[in-house]
């Protein structure tokens, strides 16, 4: 998973992603943002039109964006961007969509943020109309927001959809009616569990197979004890914190910190909770830093 708002250039998204392919991961992921608020340093690249680039330079790795603010464009040009992607991808397209909810980067480029309530209330019209656009032989909806009637080229069928969010029921609710993976940032077994719960308890409501659970956010592993150590002492250096600080920190938090066998188990408590995939953030990513970060994950069996 990663942030190029907050460093990368499309070559070193490619890097990353080559890595990524050729190490045997499932899915190469990025963020939706136009800005960081750092002056327009580093560069904050269209999620789409780079996933694009990355669909014709790799052939076996899923793409997904995680995921994209209804806030930016319109639920028709998502569906024809990710028609497009999936077509250029050979269906390995993932479409992660949301609420939106890092204000300043609208008011840099003028774009409209409507209130909490109005953003979530267009996502909840958003998913059966992109539903509609991408599987449809002939799409009909129409909602307070928005509406699309008549036949719609070309269908993606294969699109799977990501809903992801922090809320720990409408959200869930909403993904186990409409999507096929449901994301949230890491947290505690029992956070994840709980919320979990709501996407099995709705699925089976609805009838609908169990979706893919997911979650994302950082880690900090070794290969063994000493490396972790030499990665602890490192990255608290680059924080100017006390390794014991940091360590603190990201523990209290529930990520996965320590040497590989320590964090399998962590990884085996929420696999046993209902966790399917996790998205692994990379800051900043190009290919050394991601296989520095990811690289001891490679001893995962």
């Amino acid at each position: 998973m990663t942030e190029p708002q907050l460093g990368g250039t499309h070559d070193d998204l490619l890097a990353a992603a080559l890595w990524a392919e050729s190490n045997g991961f499932v899915s190469f992921a990025r963020s939706d943002h136009y800005d960081w608020g750092r002056d327009g340093e580093p560069n904050a690249t269209d999620a789409f039109v780079s996933l694009g680039g990355l669909a014709r330079e790799t052939s076996t790795i899923r793409l997904a964006i995680l995921v994209s603010p209804l806030t930016f464009r319109h639920p028709g040009v998502i569906a024809k961007s990710a028609a497009t992607l999936d077509e250029m991808s050979g269906g390995r397209f993932d479409l992660g969509v949301g609420t939106g909810w890092h204000e300043e980067e609208h008011s840099l480029l003028g774009l409209d943020f409507p209130d909490w309530a109005e953003r979530f209330a267009r996502l909840e019209e958003a998913l059966p109309y992109l539903h509609q656009a991408l599987r449809a032989e002939h799409a009909s909806f129409q909602g307070e927001y928005y509406s699309i009637d008549g036949v719609v080229r070309p269908l993606a069928p294969g699109v799977e959809f990501i809903v992801g969010g922090s809320g720990p029921k409408r959200t869930p609710r909403l993904a186990a009616t409409w999507a096929e993976e449901y994301n949230t940032f890491f947290r505690s077994a029992d956070e994840l569990a709980a919320r979990i719960a709501v996407v099995r308890e709705e699925s089976d409501r609805l009838g609908r197979d169990a979706i893919r659970c997911s979650v994302m956010g950082p880690g900090l592993v070794g290969t063994d004890e000493a490396d972790y150590r030499e990665r602890l002492g490192r990255r608290a250096s680059e924080r100017d914190m006390e390794p014991a600080e940091l360590e603190g920190r990201l523990m209290g938090n529930g990520l996965p910190v320590g040497p590989i066998d320590r964090v399998a188990e962590l990884l085996a408590g929420l696999e046993a909770v209902g966790v399917d995939r996790w998205y692994v953030q990379v800051i900043p990513h190009d290919g050394d830093t991601v296989a520095d970060t990811a690289g001891p994950l490679l001893g995962l069996s």
